[in-house]
């Protein structure tokens, strides 16, 4: 079974464990990259009044919906797991703004009209990057911005792979128990030369570490623009 049926799979089991358990999740109340309260919300984003935004591994859609009520956004939130697009429907799908779509994500970015923004809470390390990017891309207006967050360091201290190829890593359930999934973990000049590939550029990488120091887990936030009118920033996170 190859690492995207796997991952299609696990998130499908996910979303029917979260569905028979009537999880309760609370809404967002500010923009959360990584996996804990710790660095910049969705002001990385600028400004989303009336701009076309797409949400890329939507999940239940908390954070789309977020960006609707109190940014003014115009968002699809995408998802190719049946059970989490059924969450976010019965939540969130009369909600003006809104348009949750049940697709794969690169058959999605393919057919949709060039968005203005996207963004990723985690998604993108669930895709093989080789097919995700130039879709990507091609779907990213001139000048767009694209903002994604991925896991850097796992919780029992290993770190990002320097190959570009999926590696097993655990989702866990609330309640108990757990999933395998397969994950592209990669190293933050892996992500910057893959993008580069296909005319994006990385104009910085935050730093997102657990608030305990005796806790190894950490992400990276990648701000990203296409070439010809991105601008080369600060120091980049490592």
């Amino acid at each position: 079974m190859d690492a995207e049926t796997t991952n299609s799979r696990a998130w499908t089991a996910y979303g029917s464990h979260h569905l028979e358990r009537a999880t309760a999740v609370p809404e967002v109340d500010r923009f959360t990259w990584g996996f804990r309260p710790t660095g910049p919300g969705a002001e990385v984003l600028g400004d989303l009044a009336g701009r076309r935004v797409l949400d890329l591994g939507s999940g239940l859609g908390r954070h789309a919906a977020h960006l609707v009520r109190e940014h003014g956004a115009l968002v699809d939130a995408v998802d190719a797991s049946p059970t989490q697009h059924r969450r976010a429907t019965a939540r969130y799908g009369r909600l003006p703004g809104l348009t949750l779509v049940l697709a794969d994500a690169v058959d999605h970015l393919e057919r949709a009209a060039p968005y203005e923004v996207i963004y990723s809470v985690h998604g993108l390390a669930y895709i093989d990057p080789h097919r995700l990017l130039p879709a990507l891309a091609a779907a990213l207006r001139p000048g767009g911005r694209l903002v994604f967050s991925v896991l850097h360091t796992t919780s029992d201290g290993r770190g990002p792979s320097t190959t570009v190829a999926p590696r097993p890593e655990i989702l866990p359930l609330a309640g108990g128990g757990r999933l395998t999934v397969r994950m592209w973990v990669l190293a933050p000049d892996v992500w910057e030369s893959l993008l580069g590939d296909h005319g994006l550029v990385v104009h910085r990488i935050d730093v997102l570490d657990a608030p305990e120091e005796s806790d190894p887990l950490s992400c990276r936030l990648f701000h990203v623009r296409h070439r010809d009118l991105s601008r080369a920033s600060g120091p980049r996170g490592a």
